[in-house]
């Protein structure tokens, strides 16, 4: 039996977030920066196969069950939406920086 795949969309400012974290990484280590973007594209394109499988994220101020998320190399919080047979990517943040601000 086949498993059933998700289409995933990486949003304009899920791929802006992720442009800003690489163009860092890259002034201290190139081949970092290289090796990190692979992980977090990896990752991401996981999803097109049971993207359920990541809890939700549980934020006061962020609707129950709206975002799942998923965890890269302890440093990179993704947070998707699943809608029907797609996945949207909308966040990708570096937890090492303040993101309060989308819980506020």
């Amino acid at each position: 039996m086949a498993q059933a795949r998700y289409k995933v969309i990486v949003s304009d400012r899920a791929r802006t977030m992720l442009g800003a974290h690489i163009k860092f990484l890259a002034q201290v280590s190139p081949d970092a920066a290289r090796d990190t973007k692979t992980r977090l594209l990896t990752a991401i394109r996981s999803l097109a196969a049971m993207p359920e499988r990541y809890p939700f994220l549980d934020e006061e101020h962020i609707p129950k069950g709206k975002y799942h998320k998923i965890f890269v190399d302890n440093w990179y919080l993704v947070l998707y939406q699943i809608k029907d047979q797609t996945v949207y990517a909308d966040y990708i943040f570096d937890c090492r920086q303040d993101y309060g601000w989308l819980v506020r």
